[in-house]
């Protein structure tokens, strides 16, 4: 029966958190992508910051009245991704063989996707934000289930591991809050919906994420020094103020090209018909967002002072190689689209990621 039950914890999750974003009042709220018929920009529902609240007081209802314990997220875990990895392969399976070929391969439809974007009821149940919004919020979900786990259990609490948990859960908050900013976004922008998002969303992102602390939530204090665990966290921010900072400087100028970012006036290369934002952190990098998530998952790995465990360090590794790979395919994109402007963006902004190193 724990078997079972496990399995199907992941759904039992999804549906209600699909309930919550249907039943939840929510903003509409224009994106950057438009609609290929009528050439309007498409709008969303934003309500995920409400439905990531509701769905946290859900959780600790049940485990206040001891009909689902705190820690069962975690007790789970295996059998919980076993059902997540279902899930996202049927979904996946579902929504590619819904639409017609690409024109490529069968694996790279799988892979990538066939559809830009799959829509119910004019945009009301809209497949990106949900598979985003599921995934971010069984996230949450699952750290805190450990957080718990460690607390009730451990009798030398760790506190870089509840560190840890601490920067994934405001990974998740910043991302639900700054929900309309990933609108501006390469997920929203160009990704398809196929395997790699809607197994990414439903099974890789709110289990993977979280894996230093799969193999650490049972494991005591480590002994090493407050001032480490304080500079982990420290660690952590730059990287969150690089990925933020980065975004929204985007965003804003995109939405309001003259706006100053905090102290930075929008410096800007245009051909006369489109144009590229090229200072701040656009002009230390053209992608120190992706740097800015590289450091965070490091953090994250370092948080719970296990660095023996190799385990803890596929989360950071992982980083690097979507990074890279989302790095090139991006500049494939813009190339396309801005041509000779690129370049001259390139020329400008010689660092793809890493200022004065790549």
């Amino acid at each position: 029966m724990k078997i079972f039950l496990g399995l199907i914890t992941p759904l039992t999750a999804y549906l209600v958190i699909t309930l919550l974003h249907m039943i939840i009042p929510a903003r509409r709220t224009r994106g950057y992508v438009k609609n290929e018929i009528t050439g309007r920009s498409m709008d969303y529902r934003i309500n995920g910051i409400f439905v990531l609240l509701a769905s946290i007081l859900v959780w600790f209802l049940l485990g206040y009245f001891n009909i689902v314990p705190y820690g069962w997220l975690y007790e789970a875990r295996w059998t919980g991704f076993m059902g997540a990895c279902i899930i996202g392969s049927v979904y996946s399976l579902y929504i590619v063989f819904k639409h017609p070929s690409t024109g490529r391969s069968f694996l790279a439809d799988l892979w990538f996707g066939r559809v830009k974007d799959s829509r119910l009821k004019d945009g009301f149940i809209d497949a990106k934000m949900c598979l985003y919004l599921m995934g971010a919020v069984m996230l949450q979900l699952n750290v805190l289930s450990f957080a718990a786990y460690h607390i009730i259990n451990v009798e030398d609490i760790n506190y870089g591991f509840l560190l840890g948990c601490a920067m994934l859960t405001w990974f998740c908050f910043d991302y639900l809050i700054f929900e309309k900013i990933h609108l501006w976004t390469y997920d929203f922008i160009a990704e398809r919906v196929g395997f790699k998002l809607g197994f990414g969303c439903l099974a890789f992102y709110p289990y993977f994420y979280t894996v230093s602390l799969w193999f650490t939530a049972h494991l005591p204090h480590p002994g090493h020094p407050l001032w480490l665990t304080v500079l982990f966290g420290l660690l952590f921010l730059c990287g969150w103020v690089l990925t933020r900072g980065a975004n929204m400087q985007k965003y804003f100028f995109k939405t309001a090209p003259g706006r100053k970012f905090f102290w930075i006036r929008p410096e800007v290369l245009s051909d006369g018909r489109l144009s590229l934002l090229a200072n701040g952190f656009w002009g230390a990098s053209r992608h120190i967002n992706y740097l800015g998530e590289i450091i965070q998952a490091a953090a994250v790995a370092l948080a719970a002072g296990y660095f023996g465990i190799w385990m803890v360090w596929l989360y950071p590794a992982y980083y690097i190689g979507l990074m890279l790979t989302r790095q090139a395919d991006d500049d494939k994109v813009c190339r396309s689209k801005y041509g000779e402007l690129w370049d001259k963006y390139t020329d400008k902004v010689k660092y793809r990621i890493i200022p004065f190193i790549y």
